[in-house]
C-alpha cells in the first residue's frame, strides 16, 4: 500500500521551485565555461605555457595558434621572462551567424620567473605551426659535469 500526502486540491505555494532551481544551477555551470576574464589579472586570452628542464638548458613551450611572430615581444630582464602579444579575433561578417564560440582573442601578457642559472645573452625563440618554443640554455658555470676518476 502507497503512502499518499493528502492535499486539500490547492496547488502549494513552493511547487516548482525545485525545477526553477535546476534551471538556474544548469545556467551557471554553462556560464563558468565561458572563455573570459575572471580575475582583476586574468585576461580574455592567456596562452598555456610549459617549462621543461634539459641537460645543457630550460625550454619554455608556448600555445600560440594563428599568431606570428610579429606579434609576440618575448624579454628577459632580472631573471624574469615576459612574453608579450596580441592574438586576433577571427574576422565576423554581419550575415555569420555562429552556434558556437569558444575561440578568443585580445591581449595577454605571461609573465615567468626563471632559475638564476639562466644566461639570458643566449637564449632563442622559434614559432613553428603556432607553437612557441624559447630555449634558455644555462650557464657554464651551473652545468653538471663528468669528473674522471683516476686509478692510484
Amino acid at each position: 500500500m502507497d503512502v499518499i500526502r493528502w492535499t486539500n486540491g490547492l496547488p502549494h505555494p513552493f511547487d516548482g521551485f525545485d525545477e526553477l532551481q535546476e534551471e538556474i544551477n544548469k545556467l551557471f555551470e554553462d556560464a563558468t565555461r565561458i572563455p573570459g576574464p575572471r580575475g582583476i589579472f586574468e585576461r580574455t586570452f592567456s596562452p598555456a605555457v610549459d617549462v621543461l628542464e634539459v641537460a645543457d638548458s630550460y625550454r619554455v613551450i608556448c600555445d600560440l595558434p594563428g599568431m606570428d611572430m610579429e606579434d609576440i615581444e618575448i624579454s628577459i630582464a632580472s631573471n624574469v621572462l615576459t612574453l608579450k602579444g596580441e592574438k586576433k579575433a577571427a574576422q565576423k561578417q554581419e550575415s555569420d551567424q555562429f552556434y558556437r564560440e569558444e575561440t578568443s582573442g585580445g591581449r595577454f601578457q605571461r609573465t615567468l620567473q626563471l632559475p638564476l642559472a639562466v644566461d639570458a645573452d643566449k637564449a632563442n625563440a622559434v614559432l613553428k605551426n603556432g607553437v612557441l618554443t624559447i630555449q634558455l640554455p644555462k650557464r657554464e658555470d651551473v652545468r653538471p659535469r663528468q669528473i674522471a676518476v683516476k686509478a692510484s
